[in-house]
């Protein structure tokens, strides 16, 4: 028999110790990394630029594994090319505490890059990190002194390609030209329930052509020399990202289910890798063998990335000399740190009975914050007309092909990388995720914005960023039914609760310019943790802060508004209230004064930060004698009723809204300072005025 090659057996090695680990754990994916190990095998050791002892190294080479559910694959090459990864950890894989959950997690992995599973959400995140890559090349890089120059690498499923997010960014990616985006498609025409011929039946590449990707095909996953041609060819083509359709078999080497959907998603079964081991020439036993040979071969990794670091720190170091300003900048956001002053000189509203949308205040603060702040960078959704998220004067991130000179884009400034503001067209979901991967990339502080309403486009990405403790900032406009002629379409009512429902999310709904202010200061404050901000599109009041509490008061999650009155130290009623329905609960005060009601005012724009007060703050502004409450906010009434408590009430919208001028709709479903009172006097025991 012949001696299978050093190739051959590091391949092996990473398909069974994948194998043995989700046999050992009895669950997992053994077939996507039995089929894909080859290709990933060139990968990362002829192509792949890491540092295994500094997984961050900020010119790294990004991988993401799209395909999560195959994670097994990603902790064999992390553990084998020497990362912070224990064999131990690899033999506790779907263990509680291990550092090898079923799918990969950002934070808690070494090398772990994004966290995936949600199928499309992996090379969605990469055209994210790709844009990060392409616009701080474009900020940083100077002739002769190429400090930032490194590729985004994704291996992604059947599965994957059937998503619809990944569609959405994928051609986002094309029109972007992202030539140093690398896809290799682990086409092996199986997934969960079946062969893909059941229900996904395109013609992927075609499709990826359209989009203006260079597409490559391989025939043969395991052939080494075709995967290795394809790559070289792939990081040659700068003028578009690439895609690599490679075909591969499933559990490949497993006799009676290679090929099969049996092998996707559940253990081999003893029998079964006992029969693929002997197939494939492997011992049978013992289970999680490393040659030695194939440990030293992957641990080469090691040296080759501490010299590829040493020579880019040697190259920082050159072009720190020749750009201290341009270096000293580029360290401070590759740290995550925020420059000194960033929230000084911020706009400071004036009182105003009319006063202004928060969505126009929220304009005028990142205006000022863009300013201060060059890593502030995002877009919306199509939608910058409406939701008043541009950066002027700041460019617009486009391919550097399509700038003429003079060309103005929407934002003014030329079209290219280096421009700050992205336009995501009508693609929610992929612009949640590409948000996403800006924070993965790290050295920017990236925003999204759309409709409050579409944020259900965007779950799955804005519940990834609060799982990965990622700085992603979320701008929601139009925020309740006070759109108005729009209609319940567009008319967000069980928005609020649906996003205070993630764990870690902050959602905060200001209720004036003052407060939007400060809701900014707490969204860019947070660097490892996404904030939502839900903002009005009608004009709300702004409040006299000469009379009422600090809009400071926002960080803490809810405040005394009328801390100053004397009535509201020993209230007989509590009014509390978020967004633009504060100012209902304001004109309330003043009724309910005149006939002797002593009220207690609360704006509580983040019921999270909130929570995370001390008991004794929360007592200050909620003191538990006080039973005698109303909340009134313009959505569902779930989860109000821990505010308000058994003695209280609650004016909300557990309804749908209607197509109507925007008061009149406020109006109509009761939204109004008269029926604050009446529920107010209702609850005291009053005879209604």
């Amino acid at each position: 028999m012949r001696e299978p090659n050093l190739d051959e057996l590091a391949i092996n090695t990473i398909r069974f110790l994948s194998v043995d680990a989700v046999q050992r754990a009895n669950s997992g994916h053994p077939g996507l990394p039995m089929g894909a190990a080859a290709m990933a095998y060139v990968l990362w050791t002829r192509f792949l630029r890491h540092s295994p002892s500094n997984p961050t190294w900020p010119d790294r080479d990004r991988f993401v594994l799209s395909a999560g559910h195959g994670s097994m694959l990603l902790y064999s090459l992390l553990h084998l090319s020497g990362y912070d990864l224990s064999l131990e950890q690899i033999k506790r894989f779907r263990e509680w505490g291990s550092q090898t959950p079923g799918h990969p997690e950002y934070h808690l992995t070494p090398g772990v890059e994004a966290t995936t599973g949600p199928l499309g959400q992996g090379i969605a995140n990469a055209v994210g990190m790709a844009i990060a890559e392409a616009h701080l090349a474009a900020r940083f890089n100077r002739p002769g002194h190429e400090i930032i120059d490194h590729r985004t690498y994704v291996i992604a499923s059947d599965g994957d390609m059937m998503e619809g997010v990944q569609a959405e960014a994928s051609s986002l990616a094309g029109h972007l030209k992202l030539g140093k985006l690398i896809v290799l498609y682990d086409s092996n025409h199986v997934s969960l329930s079946g062969t893909t011929s059941l229900t996904f039946t395109e013609n992927v590449g075609a499709r990826f052509a359209s989009y203006g990707w260079h597409v490559q095909s391989v025939d043969d996953g395991n052939d080494l020399a075709a995967v290795d041609k394809a790559l070289r060819v792939a990081q040659e083509t700068l003028e578009r990202p690439s895609l690599l359709v490679v075909r591969t078999i499933i559990g490949f080497g497993a006799p009676h289910k290679q090929g099969t959907f049996q092998a996707h998603g559940s253990p081999l079964g003893p029998d079964e890798v006992r029969a693929a081991k002997q197939n494939l020439g492997w011992p049978v036993e013992p289970p999680f063998l490393i040659p030695d040979e194939v440990r030293a071969s992957f641990h080469s990794a090691i040296e080759r990335g501490k010299t590829l670091e040493q020579d880019w720190r040697r190259r920082l170091s050159a072009y720190t000399a020749a750009f201290p300003e341009l270096g000293s900048e580029l360290a401070r956001r590759l740290a995550g740190e925020l420059p000194l002053r960033w929230d000084a000189d911020l706009p400071v509203f004036a009182a105003d009975s009319k006063g202004v949308a928060t969505r126009k205040a929220s304009e005028a603060t990142l205006q000022v914050l863009a300013s201060r702040l060059p890593e502030l960078i995002g877009g919306s959704a199509d939608l910058d007309e409406s939701t008043y998220t541009w950066l002027k004067g700041e460019g617009d991130f486009e391919p550097p092909s399509l700038s003429k000179a003079g060309v103005q884009g929407a934002a003014g400034g030329v079209w290219s990388y280096a421009g700050r503001n992205i336009h995501f067209g009508v693609r929610e979901h992929a612009m949640g995720a590409a948000v996403n991967g800006l924070a993965y990339h790290g050295g920017l502080i990236p925003f999204g914005s759309t409709f409050l309403t579409f944020s259900d486009y965007m779950r799955p990405p804005v519940r990834l960023s609060a799982l990965s403790r990622l700085g992603s900032i979320w701008v929601y406009t139009h925020d309740s039914v006070g759109i108005g002629e729009d209609g319940p379409t567009h008319q967000p009512v069980e928005h609020f609760i649906a996003l205070r429902a993630i764990p870690e999310l902050l959602f905060i709904r200001p209720a004036d310019a003052n407060e939007t202010v400060w809701a900014w200061r707490v969204a860019i404050g947070n660097r490892n943790r996404p904030t939502v901000l839900a903002l009005t599109r009608q004009a709300v009041p702004t409040l006299d802060r000469s009379v009422y509490g600090s809009a400071e008061g926002l960080t803490r999650g809810a405040y005394v508004l009328n801390v100053r009155s004397e009535s509201s130290r020993q209230p007989d009623i509590i009014l509390i209230a978020t967004g633009s329905e504060v100012q209902l609960i304001v004109t309330a005060e003043g009724r309910l004064a005149a006939r002797g009601v002593k009220v207690r005012l609360v704006s509580m724009p983040c019921g999270e930060l909130f929570e995370e007060q001390t008991p004794e703050y929360r007592e200050s502004v909620l003191p538990s004698s006080v039973t005698t409450r109303l909340a009134v906010e313009a959505g569902r009434s779930l989860g109000w009723e821990r505010w308000v408590g058994p003695g209280g009430a609650i004016i909300a919208l557990d309804r749908y809204g209607a197509s109507a001028p925007g008061d009149v709709v406020m109006k109509e479903l009761g939204f109004t300072a008269d029926r604050v009172v009446r529920e107010a006097e209702t609850l005291l025991g009053l005879p209604a005025t």
